[in-house]
């Protein structure tokens, strides 16, 4: 992501598997995972119709979408005909592969091009989604590899906002940029950038306002702080980073549409996949945006928080 300073290679396999084992354990609760007893439920029988079918429930329930299920469900009855899967258990290995498959075009790591001085990044999202929780910890992660950081409180709406930003700033070294409560967002934000230019630091985090997708003034204010940040430099924001709350499951995906189509939405986080059965929201607005998904979150500390990986998702999802 930020290159400056040497990762501990040999570490980092051992870190990025124990992220999805407990992703793989999280998704993993009563009986959420998509491939739940269907060996026991169907044991000894060949694959038919009934079998697909209550795979189409299973993906319809875990908020896979019906874009995605038709999708999936439509490769799978080929390889039924073609009978190139034996039983159950091929099936389901096929099935993680149909879904490793959606996903893995939208599996592009954030990477801050150290050109851009400062890598502006916008994080947008509606109330609740997490979008400071997100910022502080990747002001974290980007610190950690030798990046200086610089937070903006462009939330001037809600006081707690900008003080826990701030507790965030301190917590990870970074520079912070803030004004009073009921200031212009824009103006936070504008100048943040001329600060963060000024002091030559790497990569600025923007913070914004929580509003609903539906709200279009909000949107268009969203808009406003977008072109503020061009008057300083034309080229940014280098990154629109979308948080989304996976418990929101198919209204998550009615978020994303919305404000990609408002400002350009270049990376998303998916936050909250702890709270929820229905990994399988991921799914649908990988099939529906083709929008790299940056990052995903699965609880509060800073190591719930990675990058996303298409094959460990699926495996994650499936079971």
């Amino acid at each position: 992501m930020f290159g400056r300073k040497p990762k501990d290679t040999a570490k980092e396999p051992e870190e990025r598997a124990s992220f999805f084992k407990r992703l793989r354990a999280r998704l993993h609760r009563g009986n959420s995972w998509l491939s739940f007893d269907l060996a026991n439920l169907f044991r000894g029988r060949a694959l038919d119709a009934s079998i697909l079918e209550e795979l189409e429930t299973r993906l319809l329930g875990a908020d896979v979408g019906v874009e995605a299920t038709e999708q999936i469900l439509a490769g799978l009855n080929k390889r039924v005909a073609r009978r190139e899967l034996a039983d159950v258990t091929a099936l389901i290995g096929a099935l993680r592969a149909a879904i490793a498959e959606i996903l893995a075009p939208c599996a592009r790591p954030l990477v801050v091009d150290p050109e851009r001085k400062p890598f502006v990044i916008l994080v947008v999202g509606v109330n609740g989604s997490g979008k400071t929780t997100t910022i502080g910890k990747l002001a974290q992660r980007l610190s950690g590899e030798g990046a200086s950081v610089m937070l903006a409180a462009g939330d001037t709406f809600r006081a707690a906002a900008i003080e826990q930003l701030a507790i965030w700033a301190e917590r990870t070294r970074s520079g912070f940029a803030a004004q009073q409560a009921g200031a212009d967002p824009g103006a936070v934000v504008f100048d943040a950038v001329q600060a963060a230019r000024a002091r030559a630091v790497d990569v600025l985090l923007a913070d914004t306002a929580g509003r609903l997708h539906s709200q279009s003034h909000l949107m268009e204010e969203l808009k406003k702080v977008k072109r503020v940040i061009q008057r300083v430099d034309p080229t940014a924001p280098h990154e629109v980073l979308l948080v989304l709350d996976a418990n929101q499951g198919q209204n998550a995906l009615a978020q994303a549409l919305q404000f990609h189509e408002a400002v350009g939405v270049t990376g998303i986080v998916l936050t909250k996949l702890d709270g929820t059965a229905k990994g399988g929201i991921v799914v649908a607005i990988a099939r529906k945006l083709g929008l790299p998904i940056r990052f995903i979150g699965i609880g509060e500390q800073a190591e719930d928080f990675g990058e996303f990986d298409a094959e460990a998702f699926a495996a994650a999802l499936v079971g």
